[in-house]
């Protein structure tokens, strides 16, 4: 079996250490990720000047681009054949709900699954980031249940685990993603040039988080697992399009 690593931390991230280490037992490993931090990237790729791949130290390739290039890049140009499954991760922080729209994570499995491989993005639900060891044994039954369950199928599961020693999780849940409360307001600050500057909000709290939401399966420390598709299409307004263009 053969694996293609990617995140969106960058190669030097402790969450894809974890996650090459747990998933070499049962796989070929190939790492290709940011060679610095791109977290919110979404799905952009780079297609304004030529990307360079290096390699590290460790094994591990690197590229100055966004997840999604690292993916692309890897699968349509540096392996010899394509991966039996892409795997993003472990990012150090949640991605539920809305963050998905915005997650570099997710947005690198996406990319695996466009070109036709299944998926999985795998994320630690906590801002400290202590049991990597948890996300990475969750990853690795998960890349065991979608290859027992999904034999030759391409999937895209989102996967968020709470931060928690494995043995105070309490089981699986399928979800559904919830939704949060608009973002904080963007914050305004001067540098030292006296020139006026913005940082992002926050994204703001869970809203939408009853039970079956990603939100409440890992407040209640269980591992989520959300099937995602790539169709935005909103078919249920399609009979009112189609009816004002009649007019």
């Amino acid at each position: 079996m053969r694996i293609l690593l990617s995140n969106d931390d960058g190669y030097f991230s402790p969450g894809i250490e974890y996650l090459a280490r747990a998933l070499s037992a049962i796989a070929e490993i190939t790492v290709v990720a940011p060679e610095r931090d791109r977290s919110g990237a979404s799905n952009s790729l780079t297609l304004d000047r030529p990307l360079l791949l290096r390699q590290a130290a460790n094994g591990f390739y690197y590229v100055n681009g966004t997840p999604s290039d690292c993916v692309h890049l890897a699968l349509t140009g540096l392996l010899d054949a394509l991966p039996d499954m892409v795997v993003s991760g472990i990012n150090n922080g949640a991605n539920m709900g809305d963050d998905t729209i915005y997650s570099g994570t997710v947005a690198a499995a996406m990319e695996g699954y466009l070109l036709g491989v299944p998926s999985i993005a795998v994320s630690l639900c906590g801002k400290a980031g202590v049991h990597y060891e948890t996300a990475a044994r969750a990853a690795l039954e998960a890349v065991r249940m979608i290859r027992q369950k999904t034999p030759g199928e391409a999937a895209l599961l989102n996967v968020n685990v709470p931060d928690v020693p494995y043995a105070e999780l309490d089981g699986w849940a399928a979800t559904r993603l919830g939704k949060r409360h608009k973002a904080d307001p963007a914050v305004r600050a001067l540098t030292p040039r006296h020139e006026t500057v913005y940082w992002v909000g926050a994204a703001g709290a869970a809203r939408d988080a009853g039970e079956g939401t990603d939100f409440h399966a890992v407040a209640n420390n269980r591992v989520s697992v959300t099937p995602l598709r790539i169709d935005l299409t909103h078919t249920a307004r399609l009979a009112d399009v189609h009816s004002w263009l009649q007019r």
